[in-house]
This record gives structure tokens, C-alpha cells and sequence, in this order.
């Protein structure tokens, strides 16, 4: 018989049915699985020899999701700061990146991510960088949930030579792993600017045959979006219709300068955004027509984008600046309520990513990932509503516990199975490898 674990929060908050709120009830964990959802005292009757972790203070929810990163930036996080994003890119980040990436760049960045991620109650994340056999290492070491980026750009980097050797490896890759319960993968490729139509023909192909998600910056700038009309005599939008791309496993990354025919668009198609409020607003990019999207019943997820651009893989920063953004432009403090960001920052990644039947809600059946959150703290008090605390008050440094897949891996604010010495110690040997000429 498998270990039986029973949590017993304050509240449990499983994100479906939207809005619930449950009070005096344990969640009960067998093997990897969410085996039910009781009242106290019938989980204390069925399971009187359960593992017990009692929670008297805490809102117990699904393990966040990040939509979009490329966790092994953390390791430039903060180099090229307060600039535009074509500048950040071609004159300062491609640059390092031809320089410094590796295999044990990204395995030791991506490490790195995770532990912050971690502590910051996020379960499972959806990346997209070069070498991701090095990412898939450093996340199974973590014992995180990501599913992985089969990139593919146009030019040589130290990974693949071009866009088809990008596929190749990552699609073998895939293979090798298909067994591997914590990873699964998605279609990358990087942007309408970097990626060739041919190539975009092939992801469409490998899409449909391989019932795989395509994980694609869209519409981010002003900039791309002029470049693509005047390369292809249409909106990038437009040229991924016109590609056989947009569909339910399409995953817009930003979408921030979207009309209101392109949002119609993609969700008649049954397209996903990841917002990334924060990386947005950082580089000067504008902020997305979240309210528009969510009126048009398109699928919304939240990411960080990585830390290079962002600065944190934090997503409770993320849930809160989302709801303020889409109030504050659309003047309708209802657009997006508490409960609907927190959907976004779990349940909707996970449909995003083709998980939401694994992961994204506290359901039975689905895997044990679970944050919960302390929400007795000063500046938490006191409590009306768990749900409008955890978008609007609560941090990141309130999480103090986070399961994936049934297994603690932080535990009273502190990882349970990762070296931050060693960790920290790798991130300044590669900073001071990132500083010299």
C-alpha cells in the first residue's frame, strides 16, 4: 500500500470550481495522486494512520504554474537592464549568449530557477532555451514539473547548427524522456522574426502529428509587427494563419498589441496567451489587452518571462500586477477578480500546456502539486477573503510549504533536497565569467 499523506489547512482553494473556498477540509495525498478532498473528521476516521501536516494558518491551492520563461537567464539577471527590447537583445543578451551558453550554463541556470521557483510555490513551469537536455536534468534534480521547449530559430548557436537540427535534437530528446512523469514538451519556436516560413510549415506538421503545443513570442512589440509587414506583407498573426499554426495547442507568448480582429481570431481558433505583465513593462513593450481577451473567452495563462527581463520568476507579483493592469486600462474593476487571476496562474497554464488534466486545480486524480501559503502574518491581517489575499497582499515569502507530485519539496519556507550554497556558489562563477571581455 502506498504512503497516505492528509493536509489539513485552514482553507483549501482548488481554483475549479472557480471561486470555491473550503473550510475545515483535508486534502489526501496517495503515492504522487490527489486521492480525495474530506472534511476533517471523516479524513481523521478513513485515514487514522495518515502522515499528518497540519496547516492551521494557511490557504492551501494548486501549485502555480509559470506559462513562459527561459529559466537559465537567471544567471543574467540584471546584466543589461532599462532598455528597449531589440536593444537588450541584439546588443547585449545574443551576444553573451554566443559567448557563455553551454550545457552546464543551462543545467546550472535553470537549477537555479528552480529553487527560486520553488520557494515561490511554483510547481511547474514551461521553458524555452537552448540545450534543454541540460534544463530537463536540472528540473528532474529539482524534482520540478516543466514542460520543455523544442526551440527553433534560424541561426547557429552552440546547441544546433539550424533550424532543423534545433527539431531534431529536441523531438529525440522528447523521445528519450516520453517516460518521465514530471516532463512533457512543447513546439518552440522563438518568434515570427527568427523563424523562416519553411520552418514554420515543418512545427505545423510535427504539431498535428505529435499533439504537441507550439510555444511562440507574438506580438510583443510594435517593432515586430512592422518588420513582419513589410517582410511578408502581413501582421505575424495573419502569416501563422496563413502557416496552418493557430489552433487550441497554439501558446501566444505577450500578445500585448493584438486588435480586436486578431483576438477574435484567436479564440475562434482556440488559442492561449501567457501574459507577462512585469517583462512588459520593463522593456517598454505596452501592456496587453488582457480585458479584451478574457470578454473574447480566450484561455489566459500568467509567466514571468525569464529573470533577465523581468528580474523574478515571482508569480504572486505577477497575479496581482495582471488583475491591477487590466482594471486600470479597461476602468472596470471586475474584468479580472481575484479568483480569475489566480485561475490564470494556475489552471489556465495548465490548459495552455495540455496538462489540465494532470495538473492546475486540487481535484482527485490529478497529480499532488500543492502551495500553501501563510496567511497569518501581520501584513495579512486580518483575513476576510483567502483568495483576494493571496492576488492582492500576499508574497512570495509567505509560501512555506510546496508538494509536486506528493513529494515536500519545501518545507517550512526551506528546499528540502537542493544545495543553495552550492547553487550560489556556480551563479558568481558565471557572473564573473558573463563580466569578462
Amino acid at each position: 500500500m502506498s504512503a497516505i499523506t492528509v493536509i489539513e489547512p485552514r482553507w483549501v482553494i482548488p481554483v475549479s470550481p472557480a471561486a470555491a473556498v473550503l473550510t475545515d477540509h483535508a486534502v489526501i495525498i496517495e503515492a504522487d495522486r490527489i486521492s480525495a478532498i474530506l472534511p476533517f473528521a471523516d479524513a481523521h476516521a478513513r485515514y487514522p494512520d495518515a502522515s499528518r501536516v497540519q496547516l492551521p494558518e494557511h490557504a492551501l491551492i494548486p501549485g502555480l504554474v509559470n506559462l513562459h520563461t527561459h529559466a537559465a537567464m537567471t544567471l543574467m539577471r540584471g546584466m543589461a537592464d532599462d532598455l528597449p527590447l531589440m536593444d537588450w537583445l541584439e546588443n547585449h543578451i545574443w551576444p553573451a549568449e554566443s559567448r557563455m551558453v553551454s550545457d552546464a550554463f543551462v543545467y546550472d541556470g535553470t537549477l537555479l530557477a528552480c529553487a527560486e521557483m520553488l520557494r515561490g510555490g511554483v510547481t511547474c513551469f514551461n521553458d524555452m532555451y537552448f540545450f534543454p537536455e541540460a534544463a530537463a536534468r536540472a528540473t528532474l534534480y529539482a524534482g520540478m514539473r516543466a514542460a520543455l521547449g523544442i526551440i527553433a530559430v534560424e541561426f547557429r548557436s552552440a546547441y544546433a547548427v539550424d533550424a532543423q537540427d534545433y527539431l531534431t535534437k529536441g523531438i529525440a530528446l522528447k523521445d528519450s524522456l516520453r517516460e518521465e512523469p514530471l516532463l512533457s514538451f512543447c513546439l518552440a519556436p522563438h518568434a515570427p522574426f527568427t523563424v523562416s516560413d519553411a520552418t514554420f510549415t515543418q512545427i505545423a506538421i510535427y504539431a498535428g502529428e505529435l499533439d504537441l503545443p507550439v510555444h511562440i513570442h507574438l506580438h510583443e512589440t510594435i517593432q515586430e509587427i512592422s518588420d513582419s509587414i513589410a517582410a511578408h506583407g502581413m501582421r505575424p498573426v495573419a502569416r501563422l494563419e496563413k502557416l496552418g499554426l493557430l489552433g487550441p495547442n497554439l501558446l501566444a507568448v505577450h500578445g500585448v498589441h493584438l486588435n480586436a480582429a486578431e483576438i477574435e481570431l484567436l479564440a475562434r481558433h482556440g488559442c492561449s496567451v501567457a501574459h507577462c505583465p512585469s517583462s512588459n513593462l520593463k522593456l517598454g513593450s505596452g501592456i496587453a489587452p488582457v480585458s479584451e481577451l478574457l470578454k473574447a473567452g480566450v484561455n489566459l495563462g500568467i509567466g514571468t518571462d525569464g529573470a533577465a527581463s523581468n528580474n523574478r520568476l515571482d508569480l504572486f507579483a505577477e497575479m496581482r500586477l495582471a488583475a491591477l493592469l487590466a482594471k486600470g486600462v479597461s476602468g472596470d474593476p471586475q474584468i479580472m477578480p481575484a479568483h480569475r487571476s489566480l485561475e490564470a496562474a494556475t489552471l489556465g497554464g495548465a490548459r495552455a500546456l495540455g496538462l489540465q488534466d494532470q495538473i492546475g486545480s486540487i481535484s482527485p486524480g490529478k497529480f499532488a502539486d500543492l502551495t500553501a501559503v501563510n496567511l497569518s502574518a501581520t501584513e495579512l491581517s486580518p483575513c476576510y477573503d483567502p483568495v483576494s489575499h493571496l492576488v492582492y497582499a500576499a508574497g512570495r515569502e509567505h509560501v512555506t510549504d510546496v508538494w509536486v507530485g506528493g513529494i515536500r519539496r519545501v518545507a517550512n519556507g526551506r528546499l528540502t533536497s537542493l544545495d543553495e550554497r552550492a547553487m550560489l556558489t556556480r551563479a558568481n562563477q558565471w557572473k564573473n565569467k558573463l563580466q569578462t571581455p
